[in-house]
């Protein structure tokens, strides 16, 4: 804002989940919103409440975040009529009658103990809007807009409503990491024609680009034919290529990763412009022993905690989203981590391999790309499949 204070103070910077937490509060009291762990345990008992289903635990929390709850289904007309875009598990009729029957059950129990999701408390803000003037903004700036779920979509759509320049959305489709795919136009967030992609990279060196972009398809589409090409995309500036490690075994790893973050420190990279990211919580341990053993003091990013100066940032893949480092270390690419393993025998269906290998493929782009100058991908060989297409590409 330069110069001009008063514009700065009539904008308001919050997460979605914040901006949705703090208006619900504010017209419908404070939300106890439901944990996943209640939720996952809340479908297992009303399935084992419901004879004649063979459905896992895996496919039914999927089906209730997916549909039933993205969509905010309340009947069983609305689950029989929905397309369920994005579930590659076909059911029938009379399984989709069984399904709701335990659906059905999980919604009265949350009702009773007035615990609601992020998707009730979005649907309810929309439900707000319906006929009023004033609104909560005057206009939205969304970052990060490929992870919209449907409630937030359907809630700036409202907002907006009536407005043709209300919101600015931006998003890389690539970086596509946590919601099922749903049509924006149908939610009246139509922006065929009124967008275009960006061509320059100002971030990420262009040989780390180079690497991560064999990541991903040449071309990553939408449900409404929207389509962003990763062809002819510039970086600003060159740097080291990236490096990749296939290590013997854990100990092999923490001293090639240790080694590594002390020559960045030595060269003059500062402990907080140094990130370490692994797939899951599973392989936190890796990370603190490398950074252990460089010397380094560790902070462990959450949705709580951020970067700190003077201590290296290690975390799960999904909280490096929206973060930059000047030297980043993927770790624990091993053959079973990433594709997850868990994920892919837990799949109640073939036809989810896709979606599952896509998202994993996002994930270690995500992770990559936190990089701006140098970038070390290391793992215990067997090293995962998709690190030959980091090298090689497809």
């Amino acid at each position: 804002m330069g110069g001009e204070p008063s514009i700065a103070d009539r904008i308001i910077v919050k997460a979605i989940s914040a901006v949705g937490y703090d208006l619900y509060s504010q017209l419908f009291g404070q939300p106890q919103i439901a944990a996943p762990a209640l939720i996952r345990t809340l479908i297992t008992k009303a399935a084992s409440e419901v004879e004649g289903h063979r459905f896992s635990a895996h496919f039914l929390v999927g089906e209730w975040e997916d549909v039933v709850d993205a969509w905010q289904l309340r009947s069983w007309d609305e689950y029989r009529d929905v397309s369920r875009l994005g579930r590659k598990t076909r059911i029938g009729g009379k399984q989709r009658e069984t399904l709701w029957a335990i659906f059905e059950r999980v919604r009265a129990e949350l009702v009773e103990r007035r615990i609601v999701t992020w998707s009730d408390v979005f649907e309810k803000l929309t439900e707000s809007l319906s006929g009023k003037i004033d609104r909560p903004y005057d206009f939205a700036v969304i970052d990060e807009a490929q992870d919209l779920g449907v409630a937030e979509a359907r809630f700036f759509a409202a907002m907006a409503a009536g407005r043709s320049d209300g919101l600015f959305f931006a998003g890389d489709l690539g970086q596509r990491i946590f919601q099922q795919p749903f049509s924006w136009k149908a939610l009246g967030l139509d922006v065929r024609g009124r967008s275009h992609t960006l061509r320059i990279n100002y971030r990420t060196s262009h040989q780390i680009r180079l690497h991560a972009d064999r990541l991903l398809p040449a071309t990553v589409s939408d449900v409404d034919g929207n389509t962003e090409g990763r062809r002819g995309t510039v970086s600003m500036f060159d740097g080291p290529p990236p490096m990749v490690e296939a290590c013997k075994d854990p100990e092999h790893e923490c001293h090639i990763v240790s080694k590594w973050i002390m020559d960045r420190l030595q060269e003059g990279c500062a402990p907080s412009e140094v990130g370490v990211f692994v797939r899951s919580e599973a392989e936190l341990k890796r990370a603190r022993t490398a950074v252990k053993a460089a010397g380094a003091r560790a902070v462990e990013l959450n949705d709580k905690v951020e970067v700190e100066d003077g201590a290296v940032a290690i975390s799960t893949m999904h909280f490096a989203k929206g973060l930059e480092f000047r030297s980043v270390v993927v770790m624990a690419c091993d053959d079973d981590v990433i594709p997850q393993s868990d994920r892919i025998e837990s799949l109640a269906d073939d036809a989810d391999l896709e979606e599952v290998y896509n998202t994993e493929r996002h994930l270690l782009y995500v992770a990559c790309t936190r990089a701006r100058d140098h970038l070390l991908v290391t793992g215990i060989a067997p090293v995962s499949e998709f690190v030959d297409d980091f090298l090689k590409g497809t």
